[in-house]
């Protein structure tokens, strides 16, 4: 028999959580009558995640009844200073309680008592009936009901992620607490979300200590004469009614007078008739998809199409949606297994690859002046090259125009994109062909036309609204003039690839197992025994027992060997710089050397794919293979540029890059007079610095190490950086880093008051912009958070400058296109890392185009400092820097 589960919801707490996990969308969830649904969506699919996962077959949500309770009669500052509920949030309380009857689940309130305190009677209550128990709340107060037989799920990031809190558990996160003793660290240490006081200057870890001493509150009272004299001791004593109070207001009440009968909280099943109708109410046509009702009662209007084999000229005209399918994300190597094309009324969908020939397709294909929606521009163009030809009339790209709207939403999904707009008449590719590395084509051809024959229902309905979106918000000009044209240039240099010489990386190998058995030996030789290096726990053993290295973290396993503690550790003994030494290069032999012999194609060359859509500041990353993050601080990670050669003999590999970028733009949207005036007048910026820092008049007289220290000062200023990662960054302390700060911003005032200013204006308006108008939303900026808050303002002062800088590259990289193809040169841009490109060029054209490189990337856009462009060039991109 199976045995009965009861699953306890704290409605109140989670619907909270639903409420701000969508809170940044909060505009785009509303219905057709002007109600805000965010909450309500988010608890849904919560809801639905929770009874998959547990099965359940007992349902009860519980909500508060009001803001007095018992325990405010107790203490009239319970819960007070609590900012005033959202009127957003409020309005959609009773919504989530009519869904709830229609998923089958009772709710349940009780006057003058919380939730908390129905979910602790029943959960306690249930076991004795030979019940299991699970509960879920965003609140950890429930953790003290944790027993053997009750586990706490609480949700930790809106309401997706979720930690389990059982006795196990809570002992190991508290230092041994039982879950009974939750309550007695809040009578200790307080809980200001609650407004429960606790008792003065007494914190989580103090609390925990005195109650691994004494067992309760009440314990540490009976041998308050213990403890030595110290300020906590004359607290305690000052705060006790305070303690015993704030434990009483911490604690559940497990034997409230619930009238709810655990026989009533039988899970019932959905009840469609309820829901079929809330569902088109809330506009949450994604829901009624997944209903199992009749077609006729979804009421969803669906994309009428042709199958299609044979090919007329009449089927293709402007201004039509493209959509090519494909089963795997390589879209360099990936199978097509579909094609669908049409306007709103009629669309044509085909399998059939006589279509890559068929001259009315191909005709159509190549003319620019038919315009065609698509979504991923560079995917269609890169995939139809390689089976038709080069696709012309890429007019709008709904993958790129949703990515600028908002960075925090890159899901490189169409269905996420469409339902996220409120077009829910499409289901996600999961659900049609299976997930992950087992996706295939449905048995049902009928399934797969329709739903390609949706997607392109889904561009035409995106393309007018986001269209209008990005003019809203004065984005169109950067998707037009710079992302869109962009996505054609990666996609070419993705086709063109770069020239990599196997036999080169073949000879790294060697050299670089060589070199690792050398390192292996000296470290064995140090350790005066052999071990595995590459087991975490052996290496500590050797480190924090047999050598007495000083104990930096623990974790559950042992010690902690990570690369942060050992750079800890690095000048107290020679072993732990041989062990970071050997890492480094273990993960050059794995990750570059043994990687990039594996993604070698047979035309010789590597292709790599760059990601358009995923970075929040515009850059671009690289995937298959990630070729940014070849690690060139180090000579071995330089060396992997030895393979990357020109393509023709007789030619050269030339990069070129922009020297401190971000820097420059700083000066520019600071408008700092003497961090202009360093860049205008060509003067060292670091060592420029470091004279005004340390009060210096000649650059003569900035020694090596005042000028590195101005460097650190210089790029810790642009990313927000704080006097603890200064200090750290310098091996000074934190009081000489603050030093440095206060000093930098009183002989750069400019700086300081852009900061101030931008951080202000992010509170104000929620986002920041680059100069070219991207944004970045930041959903923290006024957290009650300090450490949430504080990183948002670092991304705030930090994403105009980085961001600007990656734009900056951008438009070079659009103009040097257009150069290089009106200058009839045979170079090819081959290559875009961070802030440097790379071409190849033929040795007698090296001159144009260096003359063209420096010309473009300098004068790419107008600033109050002149641009500098630094380029080298040899016969491996390891000569050209």
């Amino acid at each position: 028999m199976t045995k009965k589960k009861l699953l306890l919801v704290d409605g109140n707490s989670v619907a909270f959580r639903a409420f701000f996990a969508l809170h940044n969308s909060l505009d785009r969830f509303v219905n057709k009558n002007g109600l805000h649904t965010n909450a309500i969506y988010a608890f849904h699919n919560m809801f639905d995640n929770i009874m998959t996962k547990e099965q359940p077959t007992h349902v009860l949500v519980a909500f508060d009844a009001g803001k007095t309770t018992f325990r405010t009669e107790m203490y009239g500052e319970y819960k007070a200073g609590r900012a005033k509920t959202p009127g957003e949030f409020k309005e959609q309380l009773p919504y989530i309680r009519e869904m709830l009857t229609g998923l089958g689940a009772k709710y349940y309130e009780l006057p003058n008592y919380e939730a908390d305190d129905i979910i602790g009677t029943l959960a306690t209550q249930a076991p004795k009936d030979e019940f299991e128990v699970v509960i879920v709340s965003g609140d950890r107060d429930l953790t003290q009901l944790a027993t053997d037989d009750i586990r706490v799920e609480v949700t930790v990031k809106g309401v997706s992620e979720i930690e389990s809190y059982t006795p196990e558990h809570i002992a190991e996160k508290y230092d041994g607490l039982t879950p009974q003793q939750i309550i007695d660290m809040k009578g200790l240490a307080g809980d200001a979300s609650d407004n429960i006081p606790g008792v003065t200057k007494v914190g989580e870890k103090t609390a925990i200590k005195l109650l691994n001493q004494f067992g309760t509150v009440e314990g540490i009272y009976q041998h308050i004469d213990e403890l030595k004299p110290s300020k906590m001791k004359e607290n305690l004593i000052h705060d006790k009614e305070q303690a015993l109070l704030s434990k009483k207001l911490a604690t559940i009440d497990v034997d409230a007078p619930v009238t709810v009968t655990l026989d009533e909280t039988v899970y019932q099943g959905k009840d469609l008739e309820k829901l079929v109708p809330f569902f088109k109410e809330m506009d949450f046509k994604q829901f009624l998809t997944k209903l199992d009702v009749p077609e006729e009662a979804k009421d969803l209007e669906d994309v009428l199409f042709e199958v299609v084999d044979e090919f007329s000229a009449e089927m293709f005209t402007s201004e039509q949606a493209l959509y090519v399918e494909m089963l795997t994300d390589n879209y360099h190597t990936a199978d097509i297994v579909g094609v669908a094309w049409g306007t709103k009324k009629k669309v044509y969908v085909t399998n059939n690859p006589a279509l890559y020939e068929n001259e009315h397709f191909l005709k159509w294909l190549t003319d620019e002046n038919q315009l065609k929606f698509v979504y991923d521009a560079k995917r269609t163009y890169v995939s139809l090259t390689r089976m038709a030809a080069r696709a012309q009339g890429l007019d709008f790209d709904v993958l790129l125009a949703a990515y600028l709207l908002d960075t925090n939403d890159n899901s490189n999904d169409i269905e996420g994109v469409a339902h996220h707009y409120g077009y829910t008449e499409i289901e996600s590719d999961d659900a049609v062909y299976g997930k992950g590395a087992k996706k295939g084509l449905p048995a049902d051809d009928e399934v797969f036309f329709a739903h390609l024959a949706r997607k392109i229902g889904a561009i035409h309905f995106l393309t007018p609204k986001l269209t209008e979106e990005l003019t809203e918000k004065n984005q169109w000009q950067l998707f037009t003039e710079m992302e869109l044209p962009l996505s054609k240039i990666l996609a070419e240099m993705e086709m063109t690839g770069i020239t990599v010489d196997a036999s080169r990386l073949q000879e790294m190998r060697v050299e670089f197992s060589q070199r690792l058995k050398e390192i292996e030996e000296k470290i064995f030789a140090e350790a005066g025994e052999e071990f595995n290096l590459n087991s975490p726990k052996q290496l500590g053993v050797i480190l924090f027992e047999k050598m007495g290295l000083p104990v930096i973290k623990k974790t559950k396993t042992g010690y902690s060997t990570a690369v942060d503690v050992l750079e800890q550790l690095r000048e107290q003994a020679p072993i732990v710089d041989d062990i970071l030494t050997y890492r480094q290069i273990a993960k050059i032999q794995s990750t570059y050397v043994e990687g990039l012999l594996k993604v070698i194609a047979t035309d010789g060359k590597v292709h790599t794919r760059y990601i358009q859509t995923l970075t929040q500041t515009g850059r671009l990353s690289s995937v298959d293979p990630n070729l940014q993050n070849i690690p060139i601080r180090l000579e071995e990670g330089r060396k992997i540029r030895q393979a990357f050669v020109p393509s023709g003999k007789n030619w050269l590999i030339y990069s070129s890059d922009y020297s401190q970028i971000e820097l420059r733009v700083l000066a520019h949207i600071s408008n700092d007079e003497h961090l202009k005036a360093a860049f205008v007048e060509g003067q060292d910026i670091h060592t420029s610095t470091a004279m005004r820092v340390f009060g210096i008049e000649k650059p003569e007289e900035v020694t090596a190490n005042m000028r590195r220290q101005a460097k650190a000062v210089n790029f810790g200023i642009v990313y927000g950086i704080s006097d603890y990662g200064l200090s750290q960054n310098l091996g000074i302390s934190r009081k000489e880093a603050q030093q440095y700060i206060d000093t930098y911003f009183d002989r750069y005032p400019g700086v300081k008051k852009y900061m101030e200013e931008i951080v202000r204006e992010a509170k104000d308006k929620g986002y920041v912009e680059t100069l070219y108008h991207r944004r970045r939303y930041l959903a923290d900026i006024n957290s009650r958070n300090y450490n949430l808050r504080s990183f948002a303002e670092r991304t705030a002062i930090n994403t105009p400058i980085q961001g600007s800088a990656a734009d900056i590259l951008k438009i070079a990289m659009v103009q040097l296109a257009k150069e290089l193809q009106q200058a009839d040169l045979k170079a090819t841009m081959l290559l875009q890392v961070h802030d440097e490109l790379v071409f190849e060029v033929p040795e007698d054209e090296l001159d144009k185009l260096d003359k063209l490189v420096r010309n473009v990337m300098e004068n790419a856009v107008e600033l109050s400092v002149p641009l500098l462009a630094d380029s080298n060039w040899g016969k491996t991109w390891y000569e050209a820097k």
